[in-house]
């Protein structure tokens, strides 16, 4: 079904955080922090640039590559969420018709650049949030927000959130395989049903979730989130974190992409 495919491949991050790498093996802070300076960097680029964003693919590609992830999963995540990204900047080019580049008898205006912006900043950090959590998986994660001084409170929160989800997944293929099994191949269901099994399976799934958090409490939890494979920041975080902030703060400087052509040349 469908459904349980796309559940099973969001599931497949929890299994690409267990991976034994180089990047694996890194603490969980310095992912973190080196995203966030990644993010940064890319978002703090003026709206019409595009040639100076092409040498920041290199993060994403090279923590992709040591990482051992694979790309055609990844790029296929990115290209799912596409669609709110052209929905942001659709409209670009119809209300910026400033002329901004010519080629020959052709003009292209500046909401077609900026619309190209926003599509490449799009990928680029929908990607590196990506490899963050297939590289830390998400109990590393929240572990590593609270050690960076996130409130406890918050990263369980976003820890049951996204446990939760598979809590309601679970839920939503059991009544989806009930009802083809007693369909017996009818056509398929009235749109005005979906409503109702909507609130059932929200019902089931919070009552599911209520056992499962009794569980937990028989079992004594604590509010505190625990890895199985605890990291030290060393010197090779610090190396990591330290070289790729040299680099974001060389592209966001000086266009690469430019200086490499005119080297080119």
């Amino acid at each position: 079904m469908a459904l349980a495919t796309h559940y099973l491949e969001v599931g497949r991050m929890d299994e690409l955080g267990r991976m034994d790498t180089p990047v694996h093996r890194l603490d969980a802070r310095a992912l973190i922090v080196a995203t966030a300076g990644f993010l940064l960097t890319v978002m703090s680029f003026p709206r019409y640039e595009i040639s100076a964003l092409v040498p920041l693919c290199l993060y994403p590609a090279v923590l992709m590559a040591r990482a051992g992830l694979p790309a055609r999963y990844l790029l296929r995540k990115v290209a799912m969420a596409a669609p709110f990204a052209i929905v942001l900047g659709m409209f670009n080019p119809l209300m910026d018709r400033q002329s901004m580049l010519q080629f020959g008898h052709l003009t292209l205006s500046g909401g077609w650049i900026s619309f190209c912006s926003i599509l490449l900043r799009f990928a680029l950090t929908v990607m590196a949030a990506l490899i963050l959590v297939s590289c830390t998986g998400i109990h590393r994660l929240c572990a590593g927000l609270e050690q960076l001084g996130l409130p406890r409170v918050l990263t369980v929160q976003v820890l049951f959130l996204y446990r939760y989800f598979f809590v309601i997944g679970d839920e939503a293929i059991r009544m989806t395989r009930s009802v083809a099994m007693r369909s017996g191949g009818a056509p398929p269901l009235p749109w005005r049903l979906f409503g109702t099994l909507a609130g059932h399976l929200l019902l089931r799934a919070m009552d599911r979730a209520q056992r499962i958090y009794r569980a937990m409490l028989s079992r004594g939890f604590d509010g505190v989130v625990r890895v199985l494979r605890p990291t030290i920041f060393d010197w090779q975080e610090a190396c990591f974190v330290i070289g790729w902030a040299a680099f974001f703060v060389v592209a966001r400087t000086w266009n690469l992409a430019e200086l490499a052509g005119r080297l080119l040349d």
